[in-house]
């Protein structure tokens, strides 16, 4: 094989708590991290030729200046392998709005050139690649519901994730993650690792009162809009929402497919942000 198509998912963080600041100036935290069924697409292939090109006709990428160039560049320094590659990027997941686009296709691409050259990597290697080029690159790795802790380095799979539907809406702005973690007051969390064991260990728990983001506080003051889509998506029925990530994207829970896809023109129709309905993973 030396042509590989993918859809590539992104993420909503459910619950993001920043625990605290470490000695080498990133933050350990505890997330609930989620894929959903917004896609980017993307054709990879191997060239006689030497040399990576990638290429995303939506998006000015730096040549070399971007993730995906940085995976394949990885990949194959650790693999000992001199290939050329081609990558086309076709995005639809909405790039800089909290939601991981960038690190879910890095973390495709490295687990696509290991299918095509017939797996030279072990799953702890890409893992450790993942890691280095970025702090979500590792959950992608394994796209399923996730509880990420330390830098988002330590992942563990949930089981029996509740099947919701997502109504996401990015505001058309970009936010950088570096400016909000800088403007945080952190508060330290206490017990957090207490909490959730608390909530996944009852039975019927509500899973909506899970729903927080220590970030969301520090964007809405740059971003307000945010905290009118929020009350939006929840009057037109979601039972939970928040911001994702750094923002500035916001996503409403829904318990049903009909509920989303019945809010979805709603809030579309008041142009808040780029809109979209879709399923959890």
């Amino acid at each position: 094989m030396d042509v590989l198509s993918i859809k590539t998912p992104c993420k909503i963080n459910f619950r993001l708590k920043v625990l605290n600041r470490r000695k080498d100036g990133y933050h350990n935290i505890s997330s609930i991290m989620v894929p959903v069924a917004i896609y980017d697409d993307i054709d990879i292939s191997l060239k006689s030729s030497s040399g990576i090109r990638v290429v995303c006709p939506v998006l000015s990428i730096p040549e070399k200046d971007n993730i995906v160039y940085k995976a394949i560049e990885a990949f194959f320094s650790k693999a000992k392998i001199n290939h050329g590659v081609s990558v086309n990027i076709t995005k639809r997941i909405p790039a800089g709005a909290g939601l991981g686009g960038g690190s879910s296709d890095a973390a495709a691409v490295l687990k696509a050139l290991n299918t095509i050259l017939s797996n030279p990597l072990s799953l702890d290697v890409l893992e450790d690649l993942a890691l280095k080029l970025g702090a979500d690159v590792p959950f992608f790795l394994k796209n399923v519901p996730c509880i990420a802790k330390g830098v988002g380095n330590i992942i563990t799979p949930i089981k029996d994730w509740p099947r919701f539907w997502y109504v996401i809406v990015t505001p058309r702005i970009n936010i950088a993650t570096s400016w909000v973690y800088s403007n945080l007051n952190l508060k330290l969390t206490q017990d957090e690792d207490k909490a959730i064991i608390g909530w996944f260990g009852k039975i019927n728990s509500n899973v909506f009162s899970m729903l927080e983001n220590d970030l969301e506080r520090v964007t809405v003051s740059m971003v307000p809009s945010i905290q009118i889509i929020k009350d939006t998506l929840m009057e037109l029925g979601a039972a939970g929402s928040l911001m994702s990530g750094s923002g500035p994207s916001v996503f409403g829970v829904f318990e049903s497919e009909d509920k989303a896809k019945a809010a979805f023109p709603l809030i579309a129709s008041r142009d808040l942000g780029d809109t979209f309905v879709c399923a959890g993973l």
